[in-house]
């Protein structure tokens, strides 16, 4: 009978001592890996973005060094055309510049518009739109990022989750090409 009592309550404190040694080691991989970043003599010379896979890779040459499962606009499929259709747009563009201080977690800007997408909208009488970014959650949504997982949630923008984009802010040069295909 004392077997019987035993095993009930080893299981679960086995389970306990098992979850607690797993966030442990988690904290830690996590600081290795930022710490690993630092010294890191990664090279990204081009970030590209396959929008039906929904993912975003640090490119060194032909080589991937990093890849991202990202969200885009709520109409997430072809070119984007004017501001406010929902659309990531596709194309050759440039990361110019970077905010720290933006209403998501981090932004990178992407040079969209440039002359043709100005002149793609003008034919169709609208504003072609800016401010696309690769970014992180909203601010103040940390707590609910597993709600935003998988869904095309931005205006327009691309983005990742926080731990990523601390990532990509970290490889990623302002100046760096980006190619942003279907």
């Amino acid at each position: 009978m004392s077997a019987q009592l035993r095993y009930p309550i080893f299981f679960p404190a086995l389970a306990v001592s098992l979850v607690l040694t797993m966030l442990s080691s988690a904290g830690q991989a996590t600081e290795f890996n930022v710490a690993m970043l630092d010294r890191s003599p990664l090279h990204v010379n081009q970030v590209l973005v396959r929008k039906e896979e929904r993912r975003l890779y640090l490119m060194s040459d032909e080589e991937v060094i990093r890849s991202y499962r990202i969200s885009l606009g709520g109409n997430p499929y072809g070119h984007k055309l004017f501001e406010g259709d929902q659309r990531t747009p596709e194309g050759s563009y440039t990361l110019d510049w970077r905010n720290p201080g933006s209403d998501f977690y981090k932004s990178i800007h992407i040079s969209y518009p440039n002359k043709n997408d100005r002149s793609q909208a003008a034919a169709w009488g609208q504003d072609p739109g800016g401010s696309i970014m690769i970014h992180g959650l909203p601010n103040g949504a940390e707590d609910m990022a597993f709600a935003y997982t998988g869904l095309d949630w931005t205006e327009g923008c691309i983005a990742v989750a926080n731990h990523e984009m601390d990532e990509i802010w970290q490889l990623v040069s302002d100046g760096t090409p980006i190619q942003i295909v279907p």
